[in-house]
C-alpha cells in the first residue's frame, strides 16, 4: 500500500497534526503566482449552487472556511469532518471564535455516518487520493447526498509540481508521485472514477504555478512529506537539496514550479 492511502501512517505521522498540512500550504499561499487564491476560487464555485447543509470531508486545518468566513452564508449548516482526529482538533483551533457556526466529528469517508439524502453539498478537497478504497467512497457520498445534491471534489494533475518530484528522485528523498496520486483519483482519472455514481460531472481547471524565491519553505516542503526516521535516514541527501536550491536561487533568484490542479463538480440524479 502506498504511503499516501495507509491510513494508519496517514493519522499517526503525516495527519496527526496540522503541520505537515501547514507547511504545504504556506509554499502555496506566498508563492503561487494566481493572485486570486485557491481557497476563494474553490468557495466561488461551491457558493454558485451548494445546498444548505454542507458536509466536508477531509476538512485538515479549515483552511477553506478560514478564507471565506465572511463569505459563508448564515443558512447554511456545515459539518467540517476528518479521518484524523488531529486535523478535527486543528480545525477547530483554526476557526476559533467562529466555531459555533460548525460542528465538527471525526468521520472515515468510507463509512459515512449520515443519513440516506441528509446532504445537499459533500465537499471533498484534495482528499479522495488518500482514500483506500476511493470507489466505496464515492457510494457512501453518493448515498448520503439529496437528489440533484452536489460533490465538489478537488485534486492534481501528473504534472503537478513535477519539477520538485524529478529534484526528489534526483536527490534520492522519497517523494510521493503525483503520477500514483493522480492515477488513484486525478486530474486525468477523475471523471471516470465519477461517471458511475453522478449524472453530470464538469471540471474546473485552476491556473497556477509557484515562482519560488526563498529555499526554507522549499525544503520545509520537502520535509512534510517525510517522517521523522526518513529525515534521519536521509540527512546527506537533504544537504545536498538544500545546497542546489541555494545554488540555483544564487544563480537564478527564484525556481518556477508546475502546477496542474483542479476541481470536479459533480450532481447526484434526481429522483
Amino acid at each position: 500500500m502506498l504511503k499516501a492511502n495507509d491510513p494508519h501512517y496517514l493519522i499517526s505521522d503525516q495527519y496527526r497534526d496540522a503541520g505537515n498540512l501547514n507547511a504545504r500550504i504556506e509554499i502555496h499561499r506566498r508563492f503561487s503566482t494566481n493572485g486570486y487564491g485557491w481557497n476563494r476560487w474553490l468557495f466561488d464555485i461551491i457558493a454558485a449552487a451548494a445546498g444548505p447543509r454542507v458536509l466536508e470531508l477531509g476538512c485538515g486545518s479549515a483552511s477553506l472556511w478560514i478564507a471565506n468566513l465572511a463569505r459563508v452564508p448564515a443558512s447554511w449548516q456545515i459539518t467540517l469532518s476528518d479521518f484524523s482526529p488531529g486535523m478535527v482538533a486543528a480545525a477547530k483551533r483554526g476557526l476559533d471564535g467562529h466555531a459555533g457556526r460548525f460542528r465538527f466529528q471525526v468521520v472515515d469517508a468510507q463509512e459515512i455516518p449520515f443519513d440516506d439524502g441528509s446532504c445537499d453539498t459533500v465537499i471533498a478537497n484534495h482528499m479522495l487520493y488518500h482514500v483506500p478504497d476511493p470507489n466505496k467512497a464515492l457510494s457512501e457520498i453518493h448515498r448520503v447526498l439529496r437528489p440533484d445534491g452536489r460533490l465538489y471534489t478537488s485534486t492534481v494533475g501528473r504534472e503537478h509540481l513535477t519539477e520538485l518530484v524529478e529534484w526528489n528522485r534526483r536527490f534520492g528523498l522519497n517523494a510521493i508521485s503525483n503520477e500514483d496520486i493522480a492515477e488513484r483519483f486525478g486530474l486525468e482519472t477523475g471523471a471516470a472514477r465519477l461517471a458511475p455514481w453522478f449524472t453530470t460531472v464538469t471540471r474546473h481547471v485552476y491556473e497556477d504555478a509557484l515562482i519560488v524565491a526563498e529555499a526554507g519553505p522549499l525544503i520545509a516542503y520537502v520535509l512534510s512529506s517525510m517522517s521523522a526516521d526518513q529525515v534521519a535516514a536521509a540527512a546527506d541527501q537533504l544537504g545536498a537539496f538544500a545546497r542546489f536550491v541555494d545554488d540555483e536561487l544564487a544563480a537564478h533568484g527564484s525556481l518556477k514550479i508546475t502546477k496542474a490542479s483542479g476541481l470536479f463538480e459533480a450532481t447526484k440524479e434526481s429522483s
